[in-house]
């Protein structure tokens, strides 16, 4: 079995592959991200011996996420299964989501945040970012809000800020992580040398698909990694918690309201954060995987933005339009009905939807032998 020390560091003389898998936010969707995540670690498992005991914390040697993908790669990472976290995930929805405040809109957020709390407490308890029982690579993605800066909290010794930010508890790291602004309280919290921080959820950043980020993280001389780049060398897998396209009446958008433009823009520029991120992540790599980004740059097939691909890339996602859902079975399912990342009604059948489009999307052949461990 590798060590965290195996996972993280890299001989610069004999360069060995390295596997990153980054994890979306989008609150009860992550119920679907599971789902396609049994794909992965089934054909993954049977790669490598068919153990029972085989976990994707096995495999990969950073496991990060922003949001609700933080508390699924923060679960990977301490050594648990996906059937485990997706039971899990399946009570968190009733637990954190099963009712709204009163008077949401006097509150700062919509959800009571103690159901969310002690969940964590429960699968957490007292690690730390720096704790043994994490069993390799960790990123968990938040936005503080009294700086503006995206923070990543990671769990590589050699990192500037390991020393200050190593006793932070990981229930508050990926609690900060998931605080969406109207959903959830900010979370504060004590950062390192006696510093308060306020933080919000990482999807607020252009990270909360925190695939881009994580292979940054990896490669540049800022951070600690210094893992080489290639196809042969170098494996970023995404996954997605569904997306569809969002498409408004004209007179929607003309002589609204200013206020009525708030719930809108950020989803605008969330939208678009995804999309420059998965155009330049499959404009420096080959996928098998590569959607079409629009119709004029295409899927970039043909594109390189380099000599070589700097990694191989795979990317899976539904995308929640009815036609999609139908050839996946779901042909009584409305999709415009479960694309609301809060409602707990959605979790069943957003788990059975991420594990029908698992066994269509997640190929053996999409996994290299070069990155077997």
């Amino acid at each position: 079995m590798k060590t965290l020390h195996d996972h993280l560091h890299q001989d610069p003389n004999s360069p060995q592959p390295k596997r990153i898998l980054a994890l979306d936010g989008g609150g009860i969707r992550g119920a679907l991200t599971l789902g396609i995540l049994k794909s992965v670690e089934d054909i993954l498992r049977e790669r490598h011996g068919g153990s029972p005991d085989f976990r994707l914390c096995d495999y990969f040697d950073l496991i990060g996420g922003t949001s609700t993908g933080s508390i699924i790669a923060t679960l990977l990472a301490i050594g648990k299964n996906v059937d485990e976290i997706q039971e899990m995930y399946q009570n968190l929805g009733t637990r954190v989501f099963g009712k709204s405040r009163m008077l949401a809109l006097l509150r700062a957020g919509k959800f009571d945040v103690s159901e969310l709390e002690k969940l964590l407490e429960e699968q957490l308890g007292q690690e730390t970012i720096g704790g043994k029982s994490i069993r390799t690579g960790l990123c968990i993605v938040a936005k503080r809000a009294d700086t503006g800066g995206t923070w990543a909290f990671f769990n590589h010794p050699g990192g500037k800020y390991f020393e200050a930010n190593k006793g932070i508890l990981l229930r508050n790291a990926v609690r900060a992580s998931s605080a969406a602004p109207t959903y959830f309280d900010a979370e504060a919290f004590d950062v390192g040398n006696g510093e308060i921080g306020a933080f919000v959820d990482g999807g607020v950043s252009m990270h909360n698909n925190p695939a881009m980020l994580l292979f940054l993280m990896a490669t540049t001389k800022g951070f600690p990694f210094h893992w080489k780049t290639g196809d042969e060398l170098l494996e970023l897998v995404s996954v997605g918690t569904g997306y569809a396209k969002n498409r408004r009446q004209v007179d929607e958008c003309v002589g609204i309201a200013g206020v009525k433009w708030a719930p809108v823009v950020p989803a605008m520029l969330m939208d678009d954060a995804d999309n420059h991120n998965q155009l330049l992540l499959q404009y420096m790599s080959k996928s098998p995987t590569a959607r079409q980004i629009n119709s004029e740059f295409g899927d970039l097939a043909e594109d390189n933005l380099c000599s070589k691909p700097l990694f191989h890339y795979l990317r899976y996602d539904v995308k929640l339009e009815q036609n999609v859902l139908n050839d996946l079975g779901f042909t009584k399912v409305v999709a415009e009905k479960i694309r609301e990342m809060s409602d707990v009604k959605n979790k069943e059948v957003l788990r059975d939807i991420g594990l029908a489009a698992g066994r269509v999307l997640v190929e053996d052949d999409h996994f290299p032998p070069v990155f077997n461990v």
